[in-house]
């Protein structure tokens, strides 16, 4: 069995977004089916609130996404358009910086040449005076 991201083409594919946490999978298909043969029907359950509809028929799938968007169904207005297929996680969440090493422009290196340099200092002056470590 294909994964739902690998199957069909991607114009036949629909996003349904803005649904609540109790948007049911045959309350889609009844509202959807009204405008072709579904292929298949993905309701997302973690993170809830949106869904994938895919038809048979591209042009099916065209008035689908003119007539239901904006609509009510599962008790929400939804927004209703053909899918990316490309990934949207983390889209909400402001994304994080790439990690960068330490730096203090006032010393001009990093941290880890901070600590290879007391490493060696720690050395040198136990070589001058001889101590065990």
């Amino acid at each position: 069995m294909s994964h739902w991201r690998d199957s069909g083409a991607l114009d036949c594919k629909i996003y349904v977004g803005d649904l609540g946490s109790g948007a049911a999978k045959h309350e889609l298909e009844s509202r959807f089916g009204k405008y072709g043969p579904l292929r298949n029907v993905w309701v997302a359950r973690n993170p809830p609130g949106f869904a994938f509809v895919e038809f048979e028929d591209p042009r099916d799938a065209d008035d689908a996404v003119k007539e239901l968007d904006g609509r009510v169904i599962c008790d929400r207005r939804v927004r209703v358009e053909h899918s990316s297929g490309r990934s949207r996680r983390g889209r909400g969440r402001p994304s994080q910086p790439p990690r960068r090493p330490y730096y203090h422009e006032d010393r001009g290196h990093d941290r880890y040449d901070r600590y290879s340099r007391r490493y060696v200092q720690k050395y040198v002056f136990c070589y001058s005076f001889t101590c065990q470590l």
